[in-house]
């Protein structure tokens, strides 16, 4: 269920199915396959990113789907669920264009 049990990375993947995409399964998976990697930076994103964020050392463990404005949607976690935050509310580390907004 999308509004009871998802984590990040089932969250998207759910997403992106129900309009013909496949991603791989975690996060870590999807930075490095299901699209175009670009730098995090706010001057890129474009609605429909993946945002990509992680530890210090730069190994990921979350994604968000930016939704515009600034603004990613994202299973935070189990006390919080799905919720809409800022784009930067962690540290992003990479942006990945999975349906083709630069092309």
């Amino acid at each position: 269920s999308l509004t009871n049990g998802a984590d990040c990375s089932g969250f998207v993947l759910a997403v992106y199915r129900h309009f013909g995409y496949t991603l791989p399964r975690t996060s870590k998976e999807q930075a490095r396959s299901a699209g175009t990697r670009t730098t995090a930076s706010y001057s890129n994103l474009q609605a429909g990113d993946l945002i990509y964020y992680g530890t210090s050392s730069g190994t990921i463990n979350h994604v968000a789907m930016y939704i515009g404005n600034g603004q990613v949607i994202n299973a935070a976690s189990r006390r919080s669920g799905i919720k809409i935050s800022t784009w930067n509310y962690r540290t992003p580390i990479c942006i990945v264009d999975v349906i083709g907004n630069r092309s």
